[in-house]
Protein backbone atom coordinates (compact mmCIF):
# COMPACT_ATOMS: atom_id res chain seq x y z
CA UNK A 1 0.00 0.00 0.00
CA UNK A 2 1.37 3.39 -1.02
CA UNK A 3 1.77 6.13 1.58
CA UNK A 4 1.10 8.76 -1.10
CA UNK A 5 -0.53 7.42 -4.29
CA UNK A 6 -0.02 10.73 -6.12
CA UNK A 7 3.74 10.57 -5.65
CA UNK A 8 3.70 6.86 -6.52
CA UNK A 9 1.82 7.63 -9.76
CA UNK A 10 3.40 10.97 -10.79
CA UNK A 11 6.70 10.99 -8.92
CA UNK A 12 5.70 14.32 -7.34
CA UNK A 13 2.84 16.11 -5.62
CA UNK A 14 0.08 17.75 -7.66
CA UNK A 15 0.92 21.38 -8.42
CA UNK A 16 -1.89 23.56 -7.01
CA UNK A 17 -2.85 27.08 -8.11
CA UNK A 18 -4.96 29.09 -5.65
CA UNK A 19 -7.68 31.45 -6.81
CA UNK A 20 -8.96 33.56 -3.92
CA UNK A 21 -8.75 32.63 -0.28
CA UNK A 22 -6.42 35.44 0.68
CA UNK A 23 -6.41 37.93 3.55
CA UNK A 24 -9.57 37.81 5.64
CA UNK A 25 -10.76 34.55 4.07
CA UNK A 26 -11.55 31.75 6.49
CA UNK A 27 -11.99 29.15 3.74
CA UNK A 28 -8.65 29.94 2.08
CA UNK A 29 -6.79 28.99 5.23
CA UNK A 30 -8.82 25.78 5.48
CA UNK A 31 -8.00 24.80 1.88
CA UNK A 32 -4.29 25.46 2.38
CA UNK A 33 -4.26 23.44 5.61
CA UNK A 34 -6.16 20.59 3.96
CA UNK A 35 -3.68 20.53 1.06
CA UNK A 36 -0.80 20.25 3.53
CA UNK A 37 -2.54 17.60 5.65
CA UNK A 38 -3.43 15.56 2.59
CA UNK A 39 0.22 15.79 1.45
CA UNK A 40 -0.76 15.32 -2.17
CA UNK A 41 -0.50 18.97 -3.20
CA UNK A 42 2.19 21.62 -3.47
CA UNK A 43 0.95 25.21 -3.76
CA UNK A 44 2.92 26.66 -6.69
CA UNK A 45 1.00 29.75 -7.81
CA UNK A 46 -1.79 32.05 -6.71
CA UNK A 47 -4.02 35.05 -7.09
CA UNK A 48 -5.23 35.45 -3.52
CA UNK A 49 -7.17 38.71 -3.85
CA UNK A 50 -8.79 40.85 -6.51
CA UNK A 51 -6.71 43.70 -5.07
CA UNK A 52 -3.25 43.32 -6.68
CA UNK A 53 -1.35 44.74 -3.70
CA UNK A 54 -3.11 42.51 -1.19
CA UNK A 55 -2.61 39.50 -3.44
CA UNK A 56 1.11 40.18 -3.85
CA UNK A 57 1.64 40.70 -0.13
CA UNK A 58 -0.31 37.56 0.82
CA UNK A 59 1.46 35.41 -1.77
CA UNK A 60 4.82 36.61 -0.47
CA UNK A 61 3.74 35.73 3.08
CA UNK A 62 3.02 32.19 1.87
CA UNK A 63 6.52 31.99 0.41
CA UNK A 64 5.51 31.60 -3.23
CA UNK A 65 8.11 32.07 -5.95
CA UNK A 66 7.94 35.67 -7.25
CA UNK A 67 7.58 34.37 -10.81
CA UNK A 68 4.41 32.50 -9.84
CA UNK A 69 2.58 35.28 -8.04
CA UNK A 70 -0.10 36.78 -10.26
CA UNK A 71 -2.51 39.71 -10.12
CA UNK A 72 -4.93 38.31 -12.72
CA UNK A 73 -6.58 34.89 -12.73
CA UNK A 74 -6.54 34.81 -16.54
CA UNK A 75 -2.82 35.59 -16.65
CA UNK A 76 -2.10 32.92 -14.04
CA UNK A 77 -4.09 30.21 -15.83
CA UNK A 78 -2.62 31.05 -19.26
CA UNK A 79 0.95 31.24 -17.95
CA UNK A 80 0.71 28.12 -15.78
CA UNK A 81 -0.81 26.14 -18.66
CA UNK A 82 2.17 27.07 -20.85
CA UNK A 83 4.82 26.09 -18.28
CA UNK A 84 6.42 22.64 -18.28
CA UNK A 85 6.04 22.70 -14.50
CA UNK A 86 2.67 24.48 -14.52
CA UNK A 87 -0.23 23.97 -12.16
CA UNK A 88 -2.13 20.70 -12.50
CA UNK A 89 -5.18 21.87 -10.59
CA UNK A 90 -6.76 25.17 -9.56
CA UNK A 91 -8.63 25.61 -6.27
CA UNK A 92 -11.34 28.29 -6.54
CA UNK A 93 -12.27 30.05 -3.28
CA UNK A 94 -13.80 33.28 -4.50
CA UNK A 95 -17.25 34.90 -4.24
CA UNK A 96 -19.97 32.75 -5.81
CA UNK A 97 -20.47 34.87 -8.92
CA UNK A 98 -16.89 34.24 -10.06
CA UNK A 99 -16.87 30.44 -9.72
CA UNK A 100 -18.15 29.86 -13.25
CA UNK A 101 -15.81 32.13 -15.22
CA UNK A 102 -12.74 30.98 -13.26
CA UNK A 103 -13.65 27.28 -13.54
CA UNK A 104 -14.38 27.65 -17.24
CA UNK A 105 -11.04 29.40 -17.81
CA UNK A 106 -9.15 26.71 -15.90
CA UNK A 107 -10.79 23.92 -17.87
CA UNK A 108 -10.15 25.73 -21.16
CA UNK A 109 -6.48 25.93 -20.17
CA UNK A 110 -6.28 22.20 -19.44
CA UNK A 111 -6.23 22.58 -15.66
CA UNK A 112 -8.34 20.41 -13.34
CA UNK A 113 -10.62 22.25 -10.90
CA UNK A 114 -11.48 22.11 -7.20
CA UNK A 115 -14.33 24.58 -6.66
CA UNK A 116 -16.16 25.71 -3.55
CA UNK A 117 -19.91 25.44 -3.67
CA UNK A 118 -21.99 26.59 -5.41
CA UNK A 119 -20.60 25.38 -8.69
CA UNK A 120 -22.42 28.14 -10.58
CA UNK A 121 -25.31 30.54 -10.13
CA UNK A 122 -27.38 29.21 -13.04
CA UNK A 123 -28.26 25.87 -14.58
CA UNK A 124 -26.98 27.07 -17.96
CA UNK A 125 -23.54 27.78 -16.45
CA UNK A 126 -23.51 24.38 -14.76
CA UNK A 127 -24.40 22.68 -18.04
CA UNK A 128 -21.55 24.54 -19.76
CA UNK A 129 -19.06 23.26 -17.18
CA UNK A 130 -20.41 19.71 -17.53
CA UNK A 131 -19.96 20.00 -21.31
CA UNK A 132 -16.38 21.23 -20.87
CA UNK A 133 -15.51 18.43 -18.44
CA UNK A 134 -16.88 15.83 -20.86
CA UNK A 135 -15.10 17.46 -23.79
CA UNK A 136 -11.72 17.80 -22.08
CA UNK A 137 -11.72 14.74 -19.83
CA UNK A 138 -10.50 16.95 -16.99
CA UNK A 139 -11.55 16.62 -13.35
CA UNK A 140 -13.99 19.00 -11.68
CA UNK A 141 -14.41 18.58 -7.92
CA UNK A 142 -17.03 20.51 -5.99
CA UNK A 143 -16.36 20.98 -2.29
CA UNK A 144 -19.17 20.87 0.27
CA UNK A 145 -17.69 22.01 3.54
CA UNK A 146 -19.30 21.42 6.91
CA UNK A 147 -21.70 18.72 5.75
CA UNK A 148 -21.32 16.65 8.88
Amino acid sequence: MSLNPVITMLGRRLRLALIGGGPGSFIGSMHRQAARLDDRYEVVSAVLSSDPGRSLSACQELGLDKERIYTSVGDMLNTEAARNDGADVAAIMTPNDSHFPFAKAALENGIDVICDKPMTNTVAEAEELVRLVKETGLIFCLTHNYTG
